[in-house]
């Protein structure tokens, strides 16, 4: 059988749809869970932490959402633009591999009566193009780009799980096999020939994602 040629306008509809679910509560489902979430589901939030405590831990929720949808955005973004067959299989797959971190964050929000940033299409919007500007320039500096935003987010779930306390074993069995995956991704991406960032790119990355992370914690 022959394979199918997709056009331009192929995955430009692609990308448009997967961008649709991304933003779309309920419209993913994950494949994976992880560890003692079914046992910590039996605990009520409420009989783990007050009201301003649920509130500080749905903020830092709605961030880590948002940096999902924008983890969605940046991979759809190059795997449109990258040149490499391999390179555009590997963001597909690390986006597929996401999707469950997305899945993970809403439903915790839910969890804690909260609901994600209404800033997410602004921020998807942006990512996207960043991927696909990054893709169009070349697969090491995509990949690259991959690698340091990865970082970046590591660094925000280890700050988070100094946050969250520890008897809320639901929220930091999320985080910490969040943090797993994304450090896998951050080396998987060096390892496919990423171009390591220099340290002032990473600071300027920094500065940037704060303006994600102050806004989405209360919007």
């Amino acid at each position: 059988m022959t394979a199918r040629h997709f056009s331009t306008l192929d995955h430009l509809i692609s990308r448009f749809d997967n961008g649709l679910k991304t933003l779309t509560q309920g419209a993913n489902q994950a494949t994976r869970r992880p560890d003692n979430t079914h046992a910590a589901a039996t605990v009520s939030d409420a009989d783990l932490m007050d009201e301003q405590q649920q509130k500080h831990i749905a903020g830092l929720m709605r961030i880590n959402h948002t940096g999902e949808v924008c983890a969605q955005a940046l991979y759809q973004g190059q795997a449109l633009t990258a040149k490499n067959g391999a390179t555009r299989d590997a963001m597909k797959q690390a986006a597929d591999e996401e999707i469950d971190h997305l899945v993970w964050c809403e439903e915790r929000l839910q969890d804690l009566n909260s609901q994600p940033s209404l800033l997410n299409p602004v921020f998807y919007g942006l990512s996207f193009s960043i991927g696909a500007l990054t893709g169009a320039i070349s697969d090491n500096i995509s990949l690259g780009f991959v690698a340091a935003t990865e970082d970046q987010v590591c660094k925000h779930l280890e700050e988070h799980l100094t946050e969250i306390p520890q008897d809320d074993h639901k929220t930091r069995a999320i985080l910490t096999k969040m943090l797993e995956d994304e450090a896998h991704h951050a080396h998987m991406a060096l390892e496919q020939g990423g171009t390591p960032f220099k340290p002032a790119v990473k600071q300027a990355m920094t500065l940037m994602s704060k303006v994600m992370t102050s806004t989405t914690y209360r919007l």
